[in-house]
């Protein structure tokens, strides 16, 4: 694989071992559809290693055995390409780039990333905002990444907004992010005008110490894509933007709680194709609806019926994305019996003592938070959500067997 950047543009060429259809850092394939992206207002004179791993977090689903960079990275950043994934990186020839003291918050506006933002209420945000792409047709067109974008501007808080159609890059299984940390890709360009030592983002416990939801099912202390000592979180610290999980030791319901609890409760919006609103008809607004209803324990509040194709997955066996939130909500909606989750029902016999170390914080995850900004996130959790007892840490650390 050959990169380059020019103007905020990157452009990547395959060498003859490189592959069209590739798979993400979590096993999910992807298929190539262009070798060009571009993100607005990226600073040309940003370290060199930062544009090797903004680049890195858009060609690694495609890249076999080399990269080749348009400007020498540190030998600390091709290291960590190795050690994580085999590939030899270079040219080697320029310093690291030394850690700032900010933490940013990856901010999407969905409950996780506002409970994240709600643990730091002075960190400042960036913003991905996808536009379209000149050359790729847009498949999606209800995403509504300018709802969004409008949202985040109504938070007050400092905020950076990368407009970029890097999600063009991908022709299945639908534009996207070619990894997870893509979403940070303008991020890490602007790590330098920003002062970024850390980027916070809203993944919780599902997607940190429970397999990442629709992947796996069992407990992940060695989750490639999220924990420090991973690939990813190796490559991120090897530039000097460390990532942070301020919500990484809790639970879906306890981040809902905490976004709508919050100042930033009008701004939260976990749905891409509303306007005025959630859509509450896809399958993302019916799930989040489960935990809302959960926390707030009153009925499901939905149009969606069991003859809807979004709700077909509820009439099947388990395993469900999210099997944790599921067995809390089931556990907790009044007259869950009555809806498009009876059968999901009669595979579990899950009671709210049962569910109830969801509620809360698992201690591990404050210990992985980098020194800078874990006394924020321990006083936080511990007057805002609690700790698990030893008993409620062995119902994490045994799922899954």
């Amino acid at each position: 694989m050959r990169v380059t950047w020019s103007g905020g543009v990157l452009t990547f060429r395959l060498d003859p071992e490189d592959e069209i259809t590739g798979h993400a850092s979590d096993g999910h394939p992807v298929k190539l559809a262009i070798n060009s992206c571009s993100l607005s207002d990226v600073p040309d004179d940003a370290h060199p290693d930062l544009f090797a791993v903004a680049a890195w977090t858009v060609v690694a689903p495609w890249t076999r055995r080399r990269i080749t960079f348009d400007r020498a990275v540190s030998a600390e950043v091709a290291a960590a390409l190795h050690e994580g994934w085999g590939i030899e990186a270079g040219p080697v020839g320029a310093e690291p780039r030394p850690a700032g003291s900010t933490l940013a918050i990856s901010y999407s506006g969905g409950a996780d990333s506002v409970a994240a933002a709600t643990v730091y209420p002075e960190a400042p945000f960036v913003h991905f905002q996808r536009v379209p792409h000149a050359r790729v047709p847009n498949r999606w067109p209800h995403y509504r990444s300018d709802v969004l974008a409008k949202l985040a501007r109504g938070t007050g808080r400092d905020l950076t907004i990368i407009r970029s159609d890097l999600e063009y890059t991908l022709a299945e299984p639908r534009p996207g992010y070619p990894e997870h940390q893509a979403v940070a890709a303008g991020a890490l360009l602007s790590a330098d005008r920003l002062g970024l030592g850390g980027l916070g983002f809203g993944y919780e416990m599902g997607s940190r110490w429970l397999g990442g939801g629709r992947y796996l099912l069992r407990y992940t202390p060695d989750n490639d894509l999220w924990a420090p000592h991973g690939k990813w979180g190796r490559l991120f610290a090897a530039v000097g933007v460390h990532i942070v999980l301020p919500v990484g030791g809790v639970s879906e319901a306890v981040t809902m709680r905490l976004a709508l609890g919050s100042d930033l409760k009008d701004s939260v919006r976990w749905c891409l194709r509303g306007t005025d609103g959630p859509c509450r008809t896809c399958g993302k607004c019916l799930y989040k609806e489960l935990i809302q209803a959960a926390i707030e324990r009153r009925p499901l509040d939905t149009p969606i019926t069991a003859d809807r194709p979004v709700a077909r997955k509820w009439m099947r066996p388990p395993p469900y994305g999210g099997q944790e939130m599921v067995q809390y909500g089931l556990a907790r909606v009044p007259g869950i019996e009555n809806t498009v989750f009876a059968t999901a029902l009669t595979y579990f016999d899950v009671t709210e003592e049962s569910t109830s170390w969801l509620d809360h914080c698992y201690p591990k995850a404050i210990d992985e938070i980098p020194e800078p900004w874990r006394e924020r996130a321990a006083a936080f959790m511990a007057a805002e959500v609690g700790f698990m007892t030893d008993d409620e840490v062995r119902r994490v650390e045994s799922w899954g067997s």
